[in-house]
């Protein structure tokens, strides 16, 4: 009965692998295409739109949220280039700068 527990564990560190060796590809550049708001619960997160400049998803145009002061053309480097953040479904008020 031992021998199925080694190939179950076998098989799990293989899918660790998979799943690390697509996290070590290293953080990817991004440019500012687009401001699209402000979010968050005190309006400190701001959605852009970027365009990735490298890695798998080259060319790829996609949201992200960032915090801190953003303006159009700054360059972001992205840790993955997998998850898209979700649309700003209603206007903030507070916090906004508009």
């Amino acid at each position: 009965m031992a021998p199925p527990q080694k190939k179950d564990q076998q098989q799990k560190s293989q899918k660790r692998e998979k799943i690390s060796l697509t996290d070590e590809a290293g953080p990817v550049p991004a440019v500012v295409e687009l401001v699209i708001g402000r979010t968050g619960f005190r309006g400190e997160i701001t959605q852009v739109k970027v365009k990735v400049m490298g890695g798998r998803n080259n060319g790829r145009s996609m949201r992200r949220n960032v915090k801190g002061p953003i303006k159009i053309g700054d360059v972001l480097m992205l840790r993955e280039t997998e998850i898209e953040a979700r649309r700003i479904r209603s206007k903030v008020t507070k916090g906004t700068y508009t």
